[in-house]
């Protein structure tokens, strides 16, 4: 069977921002390159806040996270890898010349050289609200995720979380809403210190420690008040509301890949300093990997995929340069460059 599947130099598994960027760079390096991601859909997390602005990409002004999104999946398509949509890989095959065969959950095969593995931590799902009822309203104003700021102009809205995102919905509503108010189980936010130092500055409500306790409802069909409870003295208040955000993290699972023999802990595969695993042929980016000096921030994850490619390279051929040139050196970049002075002079 193998003879029948094309081999590819490397996989990668993932298509968030360290898959599409290992890809771009693995094109940098002439490998021949396959990325599988299993939504329907190129992004990673960065699908669920399309709304929210990135701030901390080096060379990138502040921009929405679905433009970074557009950028990110254009740039790793720059050399034409193959990819695979909609398919989860559920297995791991070594086979007898070291290669290794991959297996979708629809049962489609896949042959490579070496992997990448880049899919952040597993299949996630955002954390649901655990009121009972709570479902009802999803259809009308509870929410998960921020698909659209405008919807929430001139509304009362709460915002039930403390991490990053609760912060930056806060911060991105606070202009346009009528009021906002952010309810958290505990007196520490887990949010960027600046990013919480805006909205405790701002016109935002904030209190803590506090945990959302009850929804309710005049008409039966939209959220009109909530009970807050305070975490040590159970004390309780209800408040007005138009729209109810939860931001309480998100559940994951690696499912399949814990039995693969990888040395994981329980969010991340530990990793060497060049992105190396303890399977010959496997190496990790992005969230998926920990490793001593890991940097938490999408500029951290794109030095995680080059060190991997880079380690790849040299598991494929030895004798091969151990870093690719930069841009303005590279051949594969000579004909690119000048497609574009071309349509520079348009």
């Amino acid at each position: 069977m193998n003879e029948q599947l094309e081999l590819f130099d490397v996989t990668i598994i993932g298509g968030g921002p360290a898959g599409l960027y290992s890809a771009f760079y693995s094109g940098m390096r002439e490998m021949k390159t396959k990325l599988i991601e299993a939504q329907e859909e190129l992004g990673g997390r960065m699908l669920i806040y399309p709304e929210k602005i990135i701030w901390d990409v080096g060379g990138v002004t502040p921009t929405r996270c679905e433009n970074l999104i557009k950028q990110l999946v254009e740039q790793g398509k720059t050399f034409d890898p193959t990819i695979v949509l909609g398919q989860q890989i559920v297995s791991l095959d070594r086979q007898e010349d070291g290669t290794f065969i991959l297996t979708a959950n629809n049962g489609e095969k896949h042959h490579t050289r070496a992997i990448v593995m880049a899919c952040g931590y597993g299949i996630r799902k955002m954390a649901k609200l655990e009121i009972e009822g709570a479902e009802r309203y999803e259809v009308s104003n509870l929410y998960y995720t921020v698909q659209d700021i405008e919807t929430f102009r001139g509304k009362h809205v709460l915002i039930s979380g403390g991490g990053d995102s609760a912060v930056d919905w806060a911060n991105e509503l606070e202009p346009l809403a009528a009021s906002v108010t952010v309810v958290h189980r505990r007196d520490a936010f887990g949010g960027l210190e600046r990013n919480v130092t805006r909205m405790k500055e701002s016109s935002v409500r904030v209190l803590t420690p506090y945990a959302l306790q009850a929804l309710s409802s005049s008409d039966g069909a939209q959220i009109d008040k909530v009970t807050i409870q305070h975490v040590e003295t159970e004390e309780q208040h209800q408040l007005n509301v138009d729209a109810v955000i939860v931001n309480h993290g998100m559940r994951s699972d690696f499912g399949p890949i814990r039995d693969w023999g990888l040395d994981m802990g329980e969010w991340k595969a530990n990793v060497t300093h060049k992105m190396e695993t303890n399977i010959p042929g496997i190496f990790g980016a992005g969230d998926f990997v920990g490793f001593e000096g890991k940097v938490g921030l999408i500029a951290g994850t794109f030095t995680d995929a080059v060190l991997a490619l880079n380690s790849v390279k040299i598991y494929l051929d030895p004798e091969a340069t151990p870093y690719g040139y930069v841009s303005s050196h590279n051949d594969r970049f000579k004909e690119k460059n000048k497609q574009l002075e071309e349509l520079q002079k348009v």
